[in-house]
Formats: structure tokens, C-alpha cells, sequence
């Protein structure tokens, strides 16, 4: 295997084994996160909020049940993946390739053989940053980390949003009809409302608000997705023309825009929430969920002016989802349809159906 290099933006050189595609010329920029997910790497893998971010793997040996197709969430975005080994003989019986394999054919560079608990202490004590992956020698790449420390996400969602509407039709008679904003969508959202009965139009990002409505949903879905949420201030223009007209849930990216269109503010985190295992608390309960999450920012609670805190994460007290009573409106910034618990938060699918049934009777 050839020498492969990750180059931290303060100078820090690991130095490992290359696989999947090639690096970039003059090497693949990226912001540098990690994931705590013991399984899962497949979704990991093709989920669109990792556009523009270099990930690591905490969990050691990837790619141990190879490359199923049928678990992908969508298309893959991230620039690059680090993991401390990779499994080159996956033992599954719907294995159809090798992580290896998965990378090149999507021009994603990857780095083994680094030690990626140091890695991940990096990023918890100085927070998230930019690295290059590259196949050229240090003293070389580290001429351009004056460019990489520059390097912003930007663009994410016009980059991972579908081109064209597209319609998932629940079997037998449709119960409801839901509109998906997909900034980013993972599949599992849309199986998730087809499971209910729900017959789900997916659109791009850049529909607005009136497009929406003339279709008439019973109500409006607003997906996960990539980058800072406060660049689409025009996504949640339109999200603000539809509080109030129809049931709104919102998931991830979602929950941060649905809060920006309703006047609150998000902020960077230090490092994220990523993997299979953050602990969520229900401030109405008490109960306490293990949750799936994918995001570096945040809802600030104290800017909210009609929303009301829901969940709040066990580990940092951050936000992690916002009530808007008087709008028929709900979201979260942890992923439902992820069954990590198993399936411990997948009641929040429910409550939107039961939304979207009470304003259905109303109109009776």
C-alpha cells in the first residue's frame, strides 16, 4: 500500500496507508471530524451531511461486513475517511465489496493505519479542524497550510440536494401525503413516513414556500443535511412562510432552520455530535434515549422566542429539540429514524402522523 499522509491545520503529520481513490493534486482538504459509532460505517459512509468534512472512525477495524448497497442512506459526500484498519476479507452474506472498493468507485481518498484515538483527543481538546489528505511527502504539503486553515464547508446543501422531485408511494391507499425538503435527506426518513402509510414527495432544497402549498400536503418533512445552518438564511425564508399553514417536523439541519424561521439562533460547536450513542433526555419525562446524531451545530435555547426546549443532550445540556405549539410544529436535532436504541425515538414519526390526522379531523 502507498504512503498516505494527514496533515492537521496546526502541523501535525500522521502518516499511514492510502486506500480507496487517490488524494486531490496537491492533496484533499477537509474538515476534520469524528464518529463514535461502534457499527454503522455504511451509513456513515453515505450520509450527505458529511459533505465537505474528513471523517474518522473512533470505533478500530472498519468494513468488517463489507459494502451493502441496500443500507445506503444516499449518495456519499464526504472528501475523506481515516480509520485505524480495514477489514480487506468482510465476512456477510449480502456483502457485495469491500470498503476498499466503496471509495474508489466514489473518488473518496481514505488513510489507515494512523492512531485515531490520538486523533479524536486532538479534535476534543482543540475542537473541530481543517486537515489535507495527501500522497506527497510532509515537507511538501506542509507549504499549503496557510490555504487548508482558510478552507470553509460552503455550498453543502445546493451540493447534496436531489435535482428533481421524487414521489415514494406508501402500499395500498395513502393515508397522508408529506412533503420532504431534502437538503440533504437520508433514505431512512422517507421509509420511516412510507411505513406509516405516508406517500412522501421529496423536492430540492430550493422549492419555495408556495410551490409547497399548491400541491396541498397534509404536512411538510424538513430533512437533515450538511453545513452551517445560518448560510441558508434563504431555506428558512420559505420554512417561515409555511409555519402555521400545515404540520412541520424537522430533523437535524431541519430542526436548525426551523428555528432560524421562527427567530432563534444556532452556533458552532466545539467538536459535534457524531455516532450511534448520544444520550438524549426528555425534559417533559425524564426519560433518557440513546440517539444517532450527525451535526457541528447547535439551536442556542436562549434565543428562542416561541419555541419551548424539548430534549436536551445528557452529556452537554445542549438543545437537541424545540417545541412550537402555537404552530403545529416540532423538531429534533437527533435522527428518529436511525433506530439506534432500537428504535427508541421512532414515536416522534407517530406524533407527526397524529399531527397531521388532528388538522385533517379540524377541517371536518
Amino acid at each position: 500500500m502507498k504512503k498516505r499522509y494527514l496533515i492537521l491545520e496546526d502541523g501535525r503529520v500522521f502518516e499511514g496507508e492510502g486506500f480507496g481513490a487517490q488524494t486531490a493534486p496537491g492533496g484533499t482538504v477537509g474538515e476534520l471530524v469524528f464518529t463514535t459509532g461502534m457499527c454503522g460505517y455504511l451509513e456513515c459512509l453515505t450520509d450527505p451531511s458529511y459533505y465537505g468534512q474528513i471523517v474518522t472512525q473512533t470505533f478500530p477495524s472498519i468494513g468488517n461486513y463489507g459494502v451493502i448497497p441496500a443500507d445506503f442512506e444516499g449518495r456519499p459526500a464526504l472528501f475523506g475517511y481515516v480509520v485505524r484498519e480495514w477489514c480487506r476479507k468482510p465476512s456477510n452474506f449480502r456483502c457485495e465489496g469491500t470498503v476498499d472498493d466503496f471509495l474508489r468507485e466514489n473518488g473518496i481518498p481514505g488513510i489507515s493505519g494512523v492512531d485515531t484515538r490520538e486523533i479524536t483527543r486532538i479534535i476534543r481538546d482543540r475542537g473541530v479542524m481543517n486537515a489535507i489528505l495527501t500522497d506527497e511527502e510532509p515537507a511538501s504539503a506542509l507549504l499549503s497550510l496557510p490555504a487548508v486553515r482558510e478552507y470553509r464547508v460552503r455550498d453543502a446543501v445546493p451540493s447534496v440536494t436531489s435535482s428533481r422531485p421524487v414521489v415514494t408511494r406508501a402500499e395500498g391507499e395513502p393515508k397522508y401525503t408529506v412533503t420532504l425538503i431534502d437538503y440533504g435527506a437520508k433514505a431512512g426518513i422517507a421509509a420511516s413516513l412510507v411505513a406509516r402509510g405516508c406517500t412522501v414527495l421529496s423536492v430540492p432544497a430550493n422549492i419555495d414556500a408556495e410551490a409547497i402549498l399548491e400541491t396541498r400536503p397534509d404536512g411538510v418533512m424538513l430533512s437533515n443535511g450538511p453545513g452551517d445552518p445560518a448560510e441558508r438564511a434563504d431555506c428558512a425564508a420559505e420554512i417561515k412562510k409555511l409555519v402555521g399553514r400545515v404540520p412541520i417536523f424537522g430533523i437535524c439541519l431541519g430542526h436548525q432552520l426551523l428555528a432560524l424561521a421562527s427567530g432563534a439562533a444556532t452556533k458552532k460547536m466545539k467538536f459535534g455530535h457524531r455516532g450511534a450513542n448520544q444520550p438524549v433526555t426528555d425534559k417533559k419525562t425524564g426519560v433518557t434515549y440513546i440517539t444517532s446524531q450527525n451535526h457541528g451545530y447547535a439551536v442556542v435555547p436562549e434565543s428562542l422566542r416561541s419555541g419551548v426546549v424539548s430534549f436536551v443532550n445528557a452529556n452537554d445540556g445542549t438543545c437537541e429539540g424545540v417545541d412550537y405549539p402555537d404552530a403545529n410544529a416540532f423538531s429534533v436535532q437527533f435522527h428518529p429514524e436511525a433506530r439506534s436504541g432500537p428504535r427508541d425515538t421512532s414515536f416522534l414519526f407517530d406524533r407527526f402522523v397524529r399531527m397531521m390526522e388532528e388538522r385533517r379531523n379540524a377541517k371536518r
